[in-house]
Order: C-alpha cells, then structure tokens, then sequence
C-alpha cells in the first residue's frame, strides 16, 4: 500500500498555513494522489526514490488517456508545488520536478455576463416570498463581493457588519470585502424577517435552507439555475460567471489590479491579469465591430 504521510503533511500545510480554496486543496490532493496511483502500479511504495522521468512518464499517460491540455499543465503545476514544498522542507535532495515546465494550455478567457444580463438575474427573486427573499440575497451578495460558491455558502450570520457594509470571508484566504447598498439591503431584509424563521436552532450559518440548516453548494447551483432560466438568459450560467463577471465590471469602471487581487483572494497577481485581458479583449472587440474605419 502506498505511505501517503507526505500526501497528508502537504494537505495539512495547505490547509493551515496557505489557507488555500477547499477547491484548490481539493485539485491538489486530486492530482497528487492520482500519481501516487500510478507509482503504486509501477512498483513504487513512496515517494523516496522518484525521478524525473517518473514524472515525465505520468505526464506522457495523461496525454495518451485523452486528457486536455489545460488538464495535464493543471496536474504539473500541482506537482511542482507538492515536490517544492517537500525540497523546501529538507525531504528531497534534488526536486524530480524542478526541470519540468508546465504544457502551454489554450485557456479559454472567462465566461462573463453583461451588466444588462446581471440586472435581469437579480431581479428574478420574488421578494415578498421567503425562498425568494433568501435567494435575493445570495445572489446579490455573490455578485456584490465576487467571492467562491463554496465561501458563500461558508458564511456565518456573524460574517456581516451591515452598518459598515463589510463582509467576512473566512473560507480560504481570510478578507474583508464592502458590498454595495442594494446588497445590504437585501441581506438586512433577509436576516430580519425570513432567516429566523428558516434556520434551526443554534444554526451560524448566514444562508440556510428550508430545512434549516446551512445551504450547500449544489443547493445554490439549482437556485442560480432556477433563475437564470426564469431571466430567460441563454447561457448555462455558473456561480463562477457570476465571480468573473464581478472582476470584469469593477475593472470596467476603474478598479486597480491590486485591489481586486485582495478582493478576490488570489494568491498571485496573475491569476487576476487574466480579467484585465479579458477586459481588454473585448473592448477590442466592441472597436473593431463599431468603428467605421475599423
């Protein structure tokens, strides 16, 4: 059987020290464990004796099982970072991955909705309606704040300062993000009227479901679903649509990368580089359809 001690030392460090995404620990582990398999199967108990070409031998039977580019540099990367940390921590005299570089993955720019598209969602919910009024204020705080499906539903009812307008993400890398006045007004109604009457006793969580206890992810997919057919948009939206579409329009109207980066959460500037091309591009896009001389 595999010695998955290391495995498990770098979850630990994800986990308490990065304080990384559960989706982005939830990847690694994924990527990690899947070559784990794959030395198993070629006689490998651990990971003391892996080499290079070990790793380049996965790499090329991901490739041949049909695995998309994005798929195969998303698995180096992860490994990358696992064998790293472990030469950091004295474990590896030589990291087998140092020499390898990440496969160049056509990615496709982020799907983001118009403003026009993101008006017509939030006025979906029926606010006179309990389920409608907790709906409308899940989705306008997703798209007020631009945090992960998986930070919304992670929310405690302690997690908002209404008077000051700011909210509390403390799943994955800890922040403090402002939300607009339309937000607080519809999370105020919400807390004030419907919450007390949905959440079991005892429950934290900010968003509950109509059995009391905290919504899931899957729960919001089929709320974010519901409406989105109802807002008679033909895109098949996704709470990361709704995240995208939240970086694009603030860098629309002025915001800087830096702010945006702390208010998403991204460990890295590049990963939020990727709304500003996004932003870029179609701007371009709009010039070269609308200019006359274009």
């Amino acid at each position: 059987m595999f010695d998955t001690t290391y495995i498990d030392s770098y979850k630990r460090y994800l986990t308490d020290e990065r304080r990384a995404p559960v989706n982005t620990i939830s990847a690694y582990m994924r990527d990690i464990t899947q070559f784990s398999g794959f030395l198993e199967a070629g006689g490998k108990p651990d990971f003391s004796a892996v080499t290079e070409q070990d790793v380049l031998l996965f790499i090329k039977s991901l490739e041949k099982s049909g695995r998309s580019p994005a798929t195969v540099s998303r698995c180096i990367a992860s490994l990358k970072a696992f064998f790293g940390r472990l030469s950091v921590e004295g474990h590896f005299e030589n990291n087998p991955t140092a020499a390898i570089t990440s496969t160049t993955a056509v990615k496709k720019p982020p799907r983001i909705l118009s403003d026009v598209q993101i008006a017509r969602l939030l006025e979906q919910p029926d606010n006179k309606d309990a389920k409608g009024c907790r709906d409308k204020a899940m989705l306008e705080t997703l798209y007020a704040t631009g945090i992960r499906v998986s930070e919304l539903v992670a929310l405690d009812e302690s997690d908002v300062n209404l008077s000051v307008g700011l909210i509390t993400c403390r799943n994955g890398r800890e922040r403090i993000i402002p939300i607009y006045d339309e937000a607080v007004k519809a999370i105020t109604h919400y807390i004030s009227t419907v919450r007390p009457g949905m959440a079991a006793d005892g429950e934290n969580a900010l968003f509950v479901n109509t059995s009391g206890g905290r919504m899931s992810r899957q729960g919001f997919w089929k709320v974010l679903k519901s409406y989105s057919g109802k807002a008679k948009i033909k895109e098949d939206i996704t709470p990361q649509m709704l995240r995208n579409s939240f970086a694009a329009h603030l860098l629309e109207n002025g915001a800087d990368l830096d702010s945006l980066r702390e208010m998403l959460g991204h460990a890295d500037i590049s990963s939020t580089q990727v709304y500003a091309r996004a932003v870029k591009k179609q701007l371009k896009d709009v010039y070269t359809k609308a200019h006359p001389r274009a």
